[in-house]
């Protein structure tokens, strides 16, 4: 792929540090933490944007926007800081890309969708977020999309990877030294996408958007192929551990229940993933299993 002057906000994140990890070989890449960057500050953003083209030299700048509040339960209660992290960031962004003529790609998620739907959503489909969460990453949605950039939304699903202190695998991880069983929800379902994998076919997008190659279609779907529910997804991890899935219990939403609903039904469709000239994404449970084998889940 083509080097790249690569802006990350959001860069200590799991997705966020994979993204500087992957980046193509003579690229320069800024990757700052929300210490560093805090992308609700306008002044911030700019000098950000600006500290990249100073440093690009003949290389395409990039800016792919890993920064996000995602404590979905958290954000029922804390809903300006999740607004002004997920829609006001975005916002600002956009509107610095666009003054700069500098690419932008924003990551999103599929709990923009009700969850209603019982086959997987294409880009396309109503929007209809049952979450606070769901609501500001579709705000920030739209203001990029509006913004006058050359932007692209690109929404996942139940990203885990090897960086960051915690997601569902090393959850789970940690759970299964701990507790002889395990209840898990199991009528909600979803397409488990592994970091490493979301951040090669992020770049992959992003190489084409820099050559002038970039898709029509505005708004993608990126996720691991197939789908399980969070039951399932548990007990493939157990498996990789070498442990008795039967030790992972199902139960209902309504017997766990939370503070913000979930989508009973969130897979992602790869159709315009495909469609756009991208690779697909493998299939979540080969991509968990090589996740394993590499050890980066238990870092």
């Amino acid at each position: 792929m083509t080097a790249i002057a690569l802006l990350v906000p959001g860069g200590n994140g799991q997705l966020g540090q994979e993204l500087a990890a992957k980046a193509p070989a003579g690229s320069v890449v800024h990757n700052p933490g929300s210490k560093e960057l805090d992308v609700t500050q306008a002044g911030s953003v700019v000098q950000a944007v600006d500290a990249l083209l100073a440093e690009a030299g003949d290389r395409p700048p990039i800016v792919i926007n890993a920064a996000a509040y995602t404590a979905v339960d958290a954000a029922e209660t804390d809903r300006n800081t999740a607004f002004s992290v997920n829609a006001d960031g975005p916002r600002l962004l956009a509107a610095v890309c666009a003054s700069r003529q500098v690419p932008m790609i924003q990551v999103s998620t599929d709990y923009v969708f009700s969850g209603d739907k019982t086959e997987p959503y294409e880009v396309d489909d109503e929007v209809g977020p049952k979450s606070v969460y769901g609501l500001t990453k579709l705000a920030g949605e739209s203001s990029v999309l509006r913004s006058g950039a050359d932007a692209w939304v690109v929404r996942t699903a139940w990203v885990y990877g090897a960086f960051g202190s915690s997601n569902f695998v090393k959850s789970i991880v940690r759970l299964e030294g701990e507790r002889d069983n395990l209840s898990v929800v199991d009528d909600q379902y979803g397409s488990p996408t592994w970091a490493s994998d979301l951040a090669e076919g992020l770049l992959e997008l992003a190489s084409k958007v820099v050559t002038g190659n970039g898709p029509a279609q505005r708004v993608l779907h990126c996720a691991g192929g197939g789908k399980t529910t969070w039951c399932g997804f548990a007990r493939a991890i157990f498996e990789e551990l070498g442990a008795d899935p039967d030790r992972v219990k199902p139960c209902t939403s309504e017997e766990y229940p939370r503070p913000a609903k979930r989508p009973a039904n969130s897979v992602l469709s790869q159709a315009s993933w495909v469609n756009a000239g991208l690779t697909p994404l493998r299939s979540w449970r080969e991509a968990l299993t090589e996740a394993f084998q590499t050890n980066l889940v238990s870092r």
